[in-house]
């Protein structure tokens, strides 16, 4: 799905129970505003890895601590040395 357009994406993620992962900041905006609680999303931000194995160790050694909330729908923010963890949907802006 290189070329889909997001809301492909993302309606393809929800359909099928996926998370997406990416390190398109637009990512977690664009989910915002649909208001919806999922797909879940795991969001790169630019001062973490890039490179997807690296991005797979990060995940799997914290998954612990976010998997329920992506089971229930939420945005999960790799940030430098800490992570984020916002619920869906996002209301009120």
């Amino acid at each position: 799905m290189q070329a889909a357009k997001d809301s492909e994406i993302f309606d393809k993620a929800a359909e099928d129970d996926r998370i997406v992962i990416s390190a398109d900041s637009d990512f977690g905006t664009l989910l915002a505003a649909r208001g919806a609680n999922k797909p879940s999303l795991i969001l790169f931000r630019h001062d973490c890895a890039r490179r997807a194995t690296t991005q797979a160790v990060l995940i799997v050694a914290n998954l612990a601590s976010f998997e329920a909330a992506l089971a229930s729908g939420a945005i999960v923010v790799f940030e430098g040395t800490r992570i984020r963890v916002r619920p869906l949907p996002i209301l009120g802006g």
